[in-house]
């Protein structure tokens, strides 16, 4: 069951077809999560199903996170997540020692059913909604990521040693001697890997020897230990603004794993020659002891190439030669991506910058320098080289995997394309060269961002496979993860398969845990991918399944880290645009649906929905081909990329959506600022989501090829078209009024 805030819902089916629509008292006896059988019992004029539960398999085991109320002496907790469709009811003696307002955390002890809502006990008082941190604490019961380690494994993180010692030394590489750096963010406590780089000569022309250690965490988390059983059951650290739940206890991964300057490290090492044309010439992998010379941080290595006179440089005076020679195989390694055809679009990520109690004091954007792309480049080459050693041994492991756009996504960018006036497409099976070549002809263009996002919205998302498919938006024929071992664990188990390669043994994975909601939601999507239209099926053996089960696992979780972080950083931005309720601000349009637009403030990098009510008294029809919102009197266009002028005049905490108001000439600001006001006054900004009118939300998604991150519409949002809306004659009372006969993802 997949619940949706409006009180409808759906069943997605486990044979991946289309998702059967549940009207709103079908939902009754029902919550966001459960397991159901559900039949079909219409389809509506685009055929599309529409259902009724039949029977309910499993209830959701996830406790579930809101606020406890009290109304006429009945104690209740509204959720958080109001995909969760009712209030759940709490006997007198099961409040615990929570009180009127606080954020609570609820077991369910008796089911909804079709006339009577569900019973549940406070099992954890998280605290008030204003402490520091709550939208965190909040999030990772939300979603379900495991934020406190087992007492075995804090245990046996306590019993390892605090420095290397000499029998760990025992058959490594002696690279003490090699000045190592490592350079990372600002706010970097982990580091997974350190770059050195020498001229030498590759056959009889110019080349390097580009050298990449990444710390040994497979030496110190053995396969089934407490440790290593918390970290796959994580799968990934956890980035939130001010905090960090890592996949590893902090001794490991700020200690003895990462490669602190000035102490020594055990680590893996990826040894290349690679040649004047970026061509990694040869490779050897082996283990080894290093001892970082310096942690360097992007902003300062990007200021030394700059200037190698500055100061900056007279700081790192012994390290500046081996910079300048990393920067010399970065623009080889450059050379060589543009010959390959790698996709690498320029998208603007945000920062969010926080004060001591975790309030926004700021959202700016994230630019990357020479020093980002220098290091990306390098462990780029690593990751290549991994997957190739790999896959030359014959070896199973978990590959990254990014598949070319669907037929679909193709039509639509083609229309798109062709609608805007772009004289470039694309082919029926294109090559990733192509999307780089529009994108490179169209970097110069006003609306380069909203093209750029267009391209990125066709491709699809990254996987962690055993089936190699190679990557699309890199133009790899094989990559896999092995950088990143502190913070993924799918790099963990590239290092061990690569130790026993080198030994001459098999690794062999351990029995795993039976895969949960979200991977076998993702194996039935993924069940035909990655396999040749010419290749017959076989019959997978034990250990090929459990690749793949790890796989799907890992990648799960990585959407679910994903998930987790944007809902922090949509609370945040709520609250911060709470303070600034009946502001102007001028912004763009970046995204165009059938029931308004999107718009992205200038100043402050923060989305919101304009309404199609808010766009003026006519009939407005939406253009998928061109993405935009065309008025059918007036002619009046909202396309991406249209400078707008807006004024906030609504914050949903709870729904974690912002509304703006379009400002026309004319308009009476005394008058729109008031509304604003009383809107605010009379507690319209943190409204219940029981009560919205809103059928619009918040955009958030993933991007493709380069993992970056991009707003993409939320489906489940959009109004079900069965009927035709009608004009709108004037601004509703709210810029989140429903249209059309019922809410369709």
């Amino acid at each position: 069951m997949s619940g949706h805030r409006d009180g409808h819902g759906f069943v997605q089916r486990d044979d991946g077809e289309a998702d059967i629509y549940l009207p709103p008292n079908e939902m009754r006896a029902v919550l966001h999560k459960d397991r159901v059988k559900a039949r079909i019992v219409r389809h509506d004029r685009k055929n599309r199903p529409e259902g009724r539960v039949t029977e309910i398999i499993e209830r959701s085991p996830n406790p579930i996170i809101g606020r406890l109320l009290q109304e006429s002496g009945v104690w209740l907790v509204a959720p958080e997540d109001k995909r969760y469709g009712q209030d759940v009811l709490i006997p007198k003696g099961a409040t615990g020692t929570a009180k009127v307002g606080q954020i609570v955390v609820v077991q369910l002890t008796e089911p909804p059913a079709l006339f009577g809502q569900p019973v549940g006990r406070v099992n954890e008082v998280l605290g008030e909604i204003d402490d520091p941190g709550m939208e965190i604490e909040i999030a990772v019961r939300k979603y379900g990521v495991p934020h406190e380690f087992t007492d075995n494994a804090l245990a046996l993180a306590r019993a390892l040693p605090d420095a290397v010692r000499p029998a760990d030394k025992l058959h490594r590489v002696d690279l003490t001697d090699i000045p190592l750096v490592t350079i990372d963010g600002e706010d970097a406590r982990d580091f997974d890997d350190a770059v050195y780089c020498e001229p030498v000569k590759v056959g009889r022309g110019k080349g390097w020897r580009l050298l990449v250690a990444i710390a040994d965490v497979s030496h110190y988390v053995e396969t089934g230990s407490a440790i290593d059983i918390d970290a796959y059951d994580r799968a990934t650290s956890v980035y939130f603004p001010r905090r960090v739940i890592p996949m590893l206890p902090e001794k490991l991964s700020n200690g003895l794993c990462s490669l602190n300057p000035n102490v020594e490290r055990l680590c893996m090492v990826c040894d290349m020659l690679v040649n004047a044309k970026g061509e990694v010439q040869a490779y050897q992998f082996y283990p080894a002891v290093m001892f970082s010379q310096a942690r360097l941080t992007y902003t300062e290595v990007a200021a030394i190439l700059g200037n190698t006179r500055g100061p900056e440089a007279q700081q790192r005076k012994a390290v500046v030669p081996h910079l300048l020679h990393l920067h010399e195989v970065y623009q080889a390694l450059l050379k060589e991506r543009g010959l390959r055809g790698a996709v690498d679009f320029e998208t603007t990520e945000t920062q969010i910058v926080c004060d001591e109690v975790g309030r926004i004091e700021k959202i700016i954007p994230r630019t990357r320098n020479v020093a980002h792309r220098l290091i990306e480049e390098s462990m780029l080459a690593a990751n290549v080289c991994s997957a190739d050693f790999i896959a030359q041994s014959k070896h199973t492991a978990l590959f990254r995997v990014h598949e070319g756009p669907t037929p679909e996504k193709i039509e639509l960018l083609r229309n798109y394309l062709k609608a805007v006036g772009i004289g470039m497409t694309v082919s029926d099976d294109p090559a990733p060269g192509e999307f780089q070549q529009i994108a490179m002809a169209t970097k110069d263009r006003p609306d380069a961002q909203q093209v750029h996002s267009m391209l990125l919205r066709s491709m699809q998302q990254a996987i962690y496979t055993p089936m190699n498919g190679g990557h699309f938006g890199l133009a790899y024929e094989a990559y896999t993860h092995f950088t990143s071992p502190i913070r993924r664990y799918p790099d963990l188990l590239v290092h061990r398969v690569i130790k026993a390669i080198l030994k001459k043994t098999k690794y062999q994975l351990p029995v795993l845990p039976t895969p949960g909601e979200a991977e076998a939601k993702l194996s039935k999507r993924l069940a035909s991918r990655v396999r040749e239209p010419s290749e017959k099926p076989k019959k997978a053996s034990v250990d090929q399944l459990a690749w793949q089960a790890a796989g799907l696992h890992c990648s799960a979780n990585e959407r679910r880290a994903d998930e987790a972080s944007r809902d922090v950083e949509a609370w945040l931005k709520c609250k911060y645009m709470r303070e600034h309720l009946g502001e102007e601000f001028g912004g763009v349009v970046t995204a165009a649906t059938s029931f308004g637009v999107f718009v992205t403030l200038d100043a402050m990098y923060v989305e919101g929905l304009v309404h199609i009510t808010e766009l003026g008294g006519e009939y407005f029809r939406f253009d998928e081909a061109r993405q935009e919102l065309r008025g059918e009197r007036s002619g009046m266009r909202y396309a991406l990329g249209t400078r707008v002028r807006v004024q906030v005049s609504r914050v949903d905490l709870d729904g974690r959506k912002i509304d703006f108001r379009l400002l026309h000439e004319g308009d009476d600001k005394a008058a729109l600022v008031s509304r604003a006001m009383k809107d605010k006054a009379g507690g319209f900004a943190d409204e219940p989501a029981s009560q919205e009118r809103g059928a619009g939300s918040r955009r958030s998604g993933r991007g493709g090829a380069a993992q970056g991150r991009q707003a993409v519409p939320d489906a489940a949002s959009q109004p079900h078209p069965r009927k035709r809306k009608t004009a709108a004659k004037k601004p509703a009372a709210s810029p989140g009024l429903k249209q059309g006969k019922k809410p369709r993802r």
